[in-house]
């Protein structure tokens, strides 16, 4: 099992900024491919963000450019800045977490999801 702490969000005026933060931990895993996706009611949710094995990172169309995914050393916790915020990025984001498995010389996600409970970002024209 792996526990997921999300904080951030809030309110902000459109071109404004605000930062996500997420966190993982457990007892089977030390390392994390982590990443932010947001939900509007009625839609599918969508990837905002995401770091994976290797460390690479990969950007939903509508955030390029605008925000950006940081992981820390340890891999346990990702930062997610969002800047010049428009009032279609309103939604839920979630954090996904997977776990980072050693296979076969090579680093990768484990095909296992554990999400946040998600975090309300709301912006306003």
């Amino acid at each position: 099992q792996v526990h997921v702490v999300e904080s951030g969000g809030g309110s902000v005026q459109s071109g404004g900024s605000l930062t996500l933060s997420c966190a993982a931990s457990g007892n089977t895993w030390s390392t994390y491919c982590m990443g932010w996706f947001h939900q509007v009611p009625g839609k599918q949710r969508e990837k905002v963000a995401f770091i994976d094995a290797d460390g690479g990172t990969t950007y939903g169309d509508s955030v390029k450019g605008r925000f950006i995914l940081s992981q820390d050393n340890d891999k346990t916790t990702v930062t997610l800045r969002m800047n010049t915020l428009k009032p279609e990025d309103t939604a839920m984001y979630f954090c996904l977490v997977k776990p980072r498995i050693w296979v076969a010389g090579n680093w990768q996600c484990f095909d296992r999801d554990f999400w946040g409970q998600g975090t309300q970002v709301t912006v306003s024209s």
